[in-house]
């Protein structure tokens, strides 16, 4: 039998729509989708698009207000988060299998007065669980963050010996015994403390109780080189401590093509690893290709 995924367009304005209407349009992918939508915004869209297609298997969920694409409005928010909502828990009561996520706004969430950080968080509540981590992945390099969506000022005092150990754990679990290279947080991993002591305090006693374990852990290395060809050879993934340590090196290697895995939820989820685009929407230049890719990676962790 094909997996059921189920598909959360996001943002109304943004290109989340296209891009799910683009995939559906295909019908060469080995799976049965399930998209958590408002029916007339797709049918709207894809008139738009110039497209026909099957609009059977969509759980309606209806806009607050009409869209226009390409322009943000506040009084959708709540309308983002239900079909997040209702998609996550078709997921935990096994009506689908896995749950891949189009882009959302997070700043048009907020403005309409509800504290949102991102999927990550969102859907680690609506799973009652406290600790995930976030992944980034292309073909060819994976990137986890130790903390995700928090100001700079935020990052040292977030990364704890407990919440480091149980993502190095979760990595650990999700994607069996990988070989796990982690970052420092300062310059030079510390530069034996001259340049941070984060490294000596925290991140050291845990990498090297974790080892004791059997789990195959690299460092802490000094981010500036952590992605060169030589410290990457013979690594599944590297840990890095904040969301911008890792991941303007991933997307520069993979931009529109890579997916971003939640792991340590209770369910399968995946998303593109790109923003909602909104001059983009409607026009039918935005790809479908890191969504596809979500989608291929949604199916193999099934």
């Amino acid at each position: 039998m094909l997996p059921n995924i189920a598909i959360t367009p996001g943002e109304p304005a943004g290109i989340g729509p296209d891009i799910t209407l683009k995939l559906l349009e295909e019908q060469n992918i080995a799976a049965n989708f399930t998209v958590f939508a408002d029916p007339d915004l797709l049918q709207q869209r894809a008139e738009q698009l110039g497209l026909s297609i099957n609009l059977d298997n969509v759980v309606p969920i209806p806009l607050s207000q009409a869209v226009t694409p390409g322009k943000l409005n506040s009084a959708n928010a709540n309308y983002v988060l239900e079909t997040l909502t209702q998609a996550t828990k078709a997921c935990l009561n096994k009506q689908c299998d896995a749950l891949v996520t189009g882009p959302v706004h997070k700043g048009i969430i907020n403005k309409a007065g509800i504290s949102f950080t991102g999927h990550t968080e969102f859907l680690a509540d609506l799973s009652n669980v406290e600790q995930v981590v976030m992944m980034l992945a292309t073909p060819k390099l994976r990137v986890a963050l130790v903390t995700t969506h928090l100001p700079l000022s935020q990052v040292s005092s977030a990364i704890t010996a407990t919440r480091l150990e149980n993502v190095i754990r979760i990595l650990n679990h999700d994607l069996k015994n990988p070989h796990i290279l982690v970052c420092g947080l300062n310059p030079h991993a510390g530069e034996d403390g001259y340049l941070g002591n984060e490294e000596i305090i925290t991140i050291t006693p845990v990498l090297k109780k974790l080892r004791a374990e059997g789990i195959n852990l690299t460092g802490p290395v000094s981010a500036d080189t952590a992605f060169t060809a030589k410290s990457l050879f013979g690594i599944d993934v590297v840990l890095t401590m904040y969301h911008d340590q890792g991941l303007p090196v991933l997307k520069s290697q993979g931009f529109g093509e890579a997916v971003n895995v939640t792991l340590g939820l209770p369910i399968i989820r995946t998303s593109v690893d790109h923003g909602t685009a909104l001059n983009l929407a409607a026009t039918g230049k935005a790809s479908s290709n890191s969504l596809r890719y979500a989608v291929e990676i949604a199916t193999k962790l099934i």
